[in-house]
């Protein structure tokens, strides 16, 4: 109802809808909303009034006679007004959107069906938030803001208060309840085995992004296709807009067996629905948007693409002097850096001048490995020096012995020190009075007049500074005669082959990731640390080598199958009519390169789009492919707001095994957490550790174990080699009762046996884990790693431990036990025994490394122990 109050001294005022009307010497103004905060109440001379703000610098007006009884009321209608009007659009919007998330939310639970993220967010996604609505009010107007308000404007704002997706949450909680009831019957038929608990749960969460973490043999193929028999049956989706995406092709053939039986004993239709190889699919749909199927390189498909880089690298080589010299370069000096700061480990020992350090080509050890890339670099190029001969004058003294340069060159008589000095002056290592020695060095040469030759180590990692000690040598006197064939009495270099490999994942990750050459150089412009000589060199021969396989495509009208998932990605990208699929289910998700995510991105575009990716972190052992483990950890984040579900339970192994494995590839703390149960329950027997003396009598120790198993039980065996050479440790003869295979862990995936014998976990460059590590340069293409030491090995041994249906056995040799198997050794679950199976003493861990174990050596002083990694770890231990 209007309301008006009067002043004493003639003037009205009338509060009427959502404004004020005010009439004053013969005038009337109105002013409507927000407008009427320019009315306010003030005393004046003895008594109050109204006061009316001009504005624009104009003077305010003030009117007399305003009776003290309205006053107050004056004041709480201008603020009523001036608040309602201030809210108004937020509060309209917020009614408006209520009605429909109310809708939502009460059809969906009345209809069992879930409610999808993006359903939701389409609703709420215009919507105000509450404490920006309240942010417009002075402190004044938010005290007294349900008075200001009527019943239907604060049900509004409450509304925006309101933590809606928790409320979509709750209601899908309360939807997954009555599900898990009322659809156990089907639950129970869909797969061969009745669905757990935590399956059914994944199957009905229907949201647009689901994660489902899967342990080990907890079942995650029965997800897939019981989700794809569910939302056929509860008609979310038709047959015909379902995709599942499998990583090889024995997975999409298995995938495909299991959906058309189970589907078909439940008698549901199937017509339509794709299972497919991401590389099937992606041809696939190339030829249906463009009319021509593209085909596959040969050497691609046929698993021979390094082969393929060593053939375009021997003609590069044969066409190009100054690629082969490149090549050769990288190979021999290049290829050999450690990516540490410091200059790496120890990998030699020299017992006639107990130098521990690093073997040089000529095949003595040095101290450092920028000695040995000096050392190798003078023995490439013909130049004949001594290492730490003893200086032509005897310069020994009460603080100093007699002084060895690094290098001495007889036939110019020349001295060489290599300084251990970093780029910005500074010294390597903490070596107490290594200045001072620097200048008590250069003095000694300064007062007999020999000729001193200068390196520092930061020059020489970076392989920068060769060309100045180049021009120095030769400045002496000596001829430098490069010749990358010369015989290597010592150290080995950097094979062909494995260069190869490493040029060929450095090219699958630039693929995926769709990199250019000017994209790379921003990348490397982000990290000076990266933009090293070495780099420099690795990307020109990179991108010489990417040319002539691109050239070797284009000439055979072929692709490879990095080009051709980014073709499928573009495609769809620019017409979205060709992701006719409504639900995306893609297995081993934790094996996803950027190339498979982009093009599975693009397949979600567009309303009520599903995904379903299934993985498990633990289980990501593809790096060195493209895989990037990122996509599976940061999955909202690459793909949007997801809910994750986690299948927690095995019904493949043992509780003990579950435990150890668990407790193993967790002290990583980069992994996804998950606690793994055995639906057997708990028990079993305990991870073996067999220990034998020497690495030739590994094979026995196989064959011994074999025999013992079949003694006592019949099944499969899987003897599970890190390298394929693994397999030269299998029995020759066949074990009656036993079903024995040999595979390599990574080609074990997915698969299981009765029992599982991992015959080499021994330390070394090839052993377990292998320390054959992955090259600096990829950091330039690849996703980054979790910088947890052995991270990708450790997981691979994981996958190894749960093959296993019942027992697990690994084989190692005293002396040179993996790393691995010295924490394994530290579980209350694992046993070690002899050759036999006869349990054996403690084995000691090395309390100076933690990596090698404490083993039997004598020396001038008697008997004593010392660690197994020398001369890396010189940790001693008295007996």
């Amino acid at each position: 109802m209007p309301q008006t109050w009067t002043g004493r001294s003639g003037w009205t005022l009338t509060r009427e809808g959502g404004g004020l009307t005010l009439t004053a010497d013969g005038a009337t103004t109105r002013f409507e909303g927000p407008a009427a905060s320019r009315i306010r109440v003030a005393w004046w001379w003895t008594g109050r009034c109204l006061v009316i703000e001009a504005g624009d610098d104009a003077p305010r007006t003030r009117l007399a006679g305003l009776r003290l009884r309205d006053a107050g009321a004056v004041a709480t209608a201008v603020a009523r007004i001036v608040t309602r009007a201030t809210l108004r659009d937020a509060l309209l919007v917020a009614a408006e959107r209520e009605g429909y998330f109310e809708r939502l939310l009460e059809t969906r639970v009345r209809k069992q069906r879930w409610i999808a993220h993006d359903d939701a967010a389409t609703i709420l996604a215009e919507l105000p938030r509450h404490d920006d609505v309240l942010a417009q009010l002075s402190a004044a107007q938010r005290e007294d803001l349900d008075a200001h308000l009527s019943p239907a404007e604060r049900k509004a704002l409450s509304f925006l208060a309101q933590d809606h997706l928790a409320r979509v949450s709750a209601a899908n909680d309360e939807i997954l309840r009555r599900e898990l009831t009322v659809g156990r019957p089907f639950f129970d038929r869909v797969e061969r085995s009745p669905l757990s608990e935590e399956q059914a749960r994944a199957v009905i969460s229907h949201d647009n992004r689901v994660r489902v973490i899967a342990a080990a043999g907890s079942g995650k193929t029965s997800v897939m296709v019981a989700r794809a028999a569910y939302a056929i049956r509860r008609g979310f989706v038709r047959p015909d807009r379902i995709l599942m995406l499998a990583f090889n092709a024995d997975a999409a053939k298995e995938l495909q067996e299991r959906v058309e039986t189970r589907l078909g004993a439940l008698g549901l239709p199937r017509d339509g629905l794709r299972i497919a190889t991401f590389h099937s699919f992606g041809l696939a749909l190339i030829g249906e948007a463009t009319g021509r199927k593209p085909r596959i390189a040969p050497w691609v498909e046929g698993g021979r693409d390094v082969e393929k880089v060593q053939e375009i690298v021997d003609r590069l080589r044969d066409q190009d002097l100054d690629f082969r010299f490149k090549w050769d370069l990288f190979r021999l000096l290049y290829g050999k850096v450690s990516a540490t700061a410091d200059g790496g480990e120890p990998d030699s020992y020299d017992p006639a001048t107990k130098v521990s350090g690093f073997e040089t080509y000529r095949g003595e050890t040095v101290r450092s490995e920028g000695e040995r890339l000096v050392a190798d670099w003078l023995f490439l190029h013909g130049v004949d020096y001594r290492y730490e001969q003893p200086y032509a004058h005897d310069v020994a003294d009460a603080t100093h012995g007699q002084y060895r340069p690094d290098f001495y060159y007889p036939a110019v008589d020349a001295w060489h020190e290599h300084w251990a000095v970093r780029a910005d002056g500074s010294v390597v290592e903490d070596f107490r009075g290594y200045r001072d020695a620097m200048t008590w060095k250069r003095k000694v040469h300064a007062t007999h007049g020999t000729s001193l030759v200068e390196t520092e180590w930061h020059s020489i990692i970076d392989h920068s500074g060769f060309e100045a000690l180049a021009v120095d040598l030769e400045g002496h006197g000596l001829t430098l005669d490069w010749n990358p064939d010369r015989t290597l009495p010592g150290a080995e270099p950097l094979e062909h082959e494995r260069l190869a490999r490493l040029m060929r994942t450095f090219m699958s990750h630039i693929k995926s990731g769709s990199l250019t050459r000017e994209s790379l150089r921003e990348r490397v412009a982000a990290h000076p640390e990266w933009d090293t000589a070495r780099t420099r060199l690795f990307v020109d021969l990179y991108w010489r080598i990417h040319e002539a396989w691109q050239g070797e495509l284009d000439a055979t009208r072929t692709v490879d199958f990095d080009d051709m998932l980014l073709r499928a990605a573009e495609l769809v990208e620019r017409d979205p009519g060709l992701a006719r699929w409504d639900l995306v289910m893609v297995d081993e998700f934790q094996d996803t390169s950027r190339a498979r995510a982009r093009l599975t991105k693009a397949l979600l575009a567009g309303q009520g789009k599903h995904l379903l990716a299934v993985g498990d972190d633990w289980q990501a052992i593809n790096r060195f492919a493209g895989a990037d483990l990122s996509l599976m950890t940061g999955f909202g984040a690459y793909f949007g707001p997801a809910l994750t579900r986690r299948l927690q339970t095995t019904f493949r192994t043992t509780q003990t095994t579950a435990d150890v494995a668990g407790r193993f590839v967790s002290r990583n703390p980069a992994q996804v957490t998950k606690a793994v149960h055995a639906s057997r329950g708990p028990g079993g027997a305990p991870v073996r550790i067999v220990r034998v003396g020497r690495h030739d009598a590994v094979a026995g120790a196989v064959e011994a174990h074999l025999r013992r198993l079949a003694a006592s039980s019949s099944g499969t065996v899987d003897v599970l080699g890190r390298y394929g050479f693994d397999k030269n440790l299998m029995p020759a003869a066949r074990i009656d009762g036993l079903d024995v295979r040999f595979r390599t862990v990574h080609r074990s995936k997915g698969l299981e046996a009765d029992h599982i014998v991992l015959p080499n976990v021994t330390s070394g460059r090839y052993g377990f884990p292998s320390t054959i590590e992955d090259d600096p340069v990829l950091t330039l293409a690849m996703s980054d790693d979790d910088g947890f030491r052995h991270s990708e090995e450790r997981r691979l041994l994981y996958v190894a431990l749960t093959r296993a249906r019942r027992t697990v056995t690994l084989v190692t040799v005293a002396g040179r036990e993996s790393p691995f198997i010295l924490e394994l050794i530290d579980d209350p679950d694992v046993e070690v025994v002899d050759a036999d199976g006869t349990p054996i003493g403690e084995v000691r861990a090395c309390p100076g490394c933690g990596e090698g174990t404490l083993v039997a050596r004598s020396g001038p002083h008697g008997e004593f122990l010392g660690c197994s990694t020398f001369p890396r770890c010189r940790q001693t231990v008295r007996v």
